[in-house]
């Protein structure tokens, strides 16, 4: 029996991160199923910070999150973002997609049609109604994070055992006790950091349900179209996101932005899903998709109002949920791993009071 004094379920970005902020205070052992951190979700990320992206909840969890990831101290000794910018384009049927968007929204320029196609050289000019640009979109180094949290999280004495997926939860005297093909981990503590598997660990653990719904999202990977050096063109989207494009290693990187509600599993793509989202970025674009190099998907599991579950459980005792992250775990992963080693160890958090309310898991159990 290996004890501790928290347990994390998941080694995802968010698990990870979080253990390493906790390990600053306490003894932390992480279990993952897979034989590496950051299998499914974090390792199929687009890897952009947008600060604009997601709701109210969300949008002060990435500027929460922008100052650390510029300067990550103690897990890299360089910036984890470089230079990327992100436009969302609209035909006149989008237009109040983007105006919504827009609404609430700080850094962005308004382009006219032909700016847009300066910008990325194969957008049909004729299909643009409006176009706005955030300049301060950047990329993330995705595995340079997760590596340096890893490391942060072993200098602090934390543990990760891989290949361990936890097959039964029973807690007695205060004490969780989780069981894996690997042997029995006790804890006073769990974080529920388990991704599209969260609410599954929750069963497990006696506690509600939330409704978290895993969502498939999908990729393919095409030669760069027409010849074109895009290494400098910014993630161009659709304002009603029907699909996006982003430039990755010298190829173009497009998704279907499909958000198709599955079960928990090692996602793949579905064909259909992303011939036809292929088929939606073609109609924006003058060059034909000739060939696609390489597909895969990923998971995003959502809350019921798509804003994070972070907090302890109302109802169980020593169980904190980390979850619901959808499609902004890396970007928040910052801030949220903070919050958790806050509230935690029992200090004030960085985050307003409103932030915190909006993201504790009582506002699903009554």
């Amino acid at each position: 029996m290996t004890a501790a004094d928290v347990l994390v379920i998941g080694g995802g970005i968010a698990g990870i991160s979080a253990a390493a902020e906790l390990a600053a205070h306490m003894s932390v052992l992480v279990l993952e199923a897979e034989t590496a951190p950051g299998y499914h979700a974090t390792g199929r990320s687009a890897a952009i910070f947008i600060r604009n992206y997601g709701n109210a909840t969300l949008r002060a969890l990435n500027a929460a999150s922008a100052p650390f990831l510029a300067a990550p101290e103690g897990v890299s000794a360089h910036s984890l973002l470089s230079p990327r910018g992100e436009m969302l384009v609209a035909t006149e049927e989008e237009l109040p997609a983007l105006d919504e968007y827009a609404s609430g929204a700080s850094g962005l320029e308004a382009l006219t049609p032909a700016q847009a196609v300066e910008l990325v050289p194969i957008l049909r000019q004729d299909r643009i109604a409006g176009a706005i640009i955030e300049w301060e979109a950047q990329d993330i180094d995705v595995d340079r994070m997760l590596g340096g949290y890893v490391r942060l999280l072993k200098a602090r004495g934390g543990r990760v055992v891989t290949a361990a997926p936890v097959t039964g939860i029973t807690r007695a005297a205060g004490v969780w006790t989780l069981t894996t093909n690997d042997g029995s981990y006790q804890a006073p503590l769990l974080v529920n950091a388990a991704g599209a598997w969260a609410d599954e660990v929750a069963r497990m653990a006696g506690a509600h349900m939330l409704a978290l719904q895993p969502m498939r999202r999908s990729a393919a990977l095409l030669p760069p179209p027409g010849g074109h050096d895009i290494r400098n063109w910014p993630l161009f989207a659709s304002a009603a996101e029907h699909w996006y494009a982003k430039p990755e290693a010298g190829r173009l990187m497009v998704s279907p932005a499909d958000e198709d509600p599955v079960a928990p599993h090692d996602a793949w793509p579905d064909d259909m899903v992303l011939a036809e989202g292929l088929h939606r970025y073609e109609q924006a674009v003058c060059e034909p998709v000739r060939r696609v190099e390489a597909s895969w998907a990923g998971l995003r599991t959502f809350a019921p109002d798509r804003s994070p579950v972070v907090g302890f459980d109302p109802e169980v005792e020593g169980l904190f949920w980390l979850a619901g992250q959808g499609g902004y775990g890396i970007q928040t992963a910052p801030g949220l791993s903070r919050l958790t080693a806050a509230l935690i160890a029992g200090h004030p958090p960085e985050l307003s009071p409103e932030t915190v309310a909006a993201l504790d898991p009582a506002r699903f159990i009554s």
